[in-house]
């Protein structure tokens, strides 16, 4: 019977630490260096504005704060053709996205200050690759289903507008 005990306590205490490796070895290794701004699910659908891009009408969200803007597509599984969301920035800077965490592929239009398209990107779903503006007049992107503007004829050049006006005077901001 005291054999019967310490296999049953050896075999508790071996499963017991596999158990916790295998909790362990699912945790990031240097868990202090986990950045715990990183989302960790998508978030609700936005609030959506009308944009016309040359002559083709899309519904974006409009990711507006620091989260929304973090957080983007990130775990949404598609993108409807013809909608997309804007990220708005405060001030043209030379934008980077990536696909971290973005399981549906998109295109990426880089947008200067005065609405017009710089550069359009092709990002490919979890490449955590930064795509790089290649200039810092970017005030604007619009993520949209992968090959959105290649199917309806948008190259750069192509001005963007809003069911308000141009986008400049729609996201005005004013220094705080």
């Amino acid at each position: 019977m005291r054999q019967s005990f310490l296999s049953v306590f050896l075999l508790a205490g071996l499963l017991w630490l596999n158990g916790c490796g295998q909790s362990q070895s699912n945790a990031p290794s240097g868990s202090a260096s986990v950045d715990p701004r990183i989302p960790t699910a998508a978030q609700p659908r936005l609030k959506t504005i009308k944009l016309w891009i040359g002559s083709e009408e899309m519904t974006a969200e409009m990711a507006l704060t620091e989260v929304e803007e973090r957080t983007g597509m990130m775990f949404r599984t598609n993108v409807a053709e013809g909608e997309g969301m804007l990220f708005v920035f405060p001030e043209p800077h030379r934008a980077s996205f990536w696909m971290m965490n973005t399981l549906a592929p998109l295109s990426a239009a880089y947008i200067s200050s005065d609405g017009v398209i710089q550069e359009l990107h092709e990002l490919e779903p979890q490449n955590t690759n930064s795509v790089v503006a290649a200039t810092d007049n970017i005030q604007f992107v619009l993520e949209t289903k992968q090959g959105w503007f290649k199917r309806h004829n948008i190259e750069p050049g192509a001005a963007v507008s809003t069911e308000y006006g141009p986008l400049n005077k729609v996201f005005s901001f004013k220094p705080q």
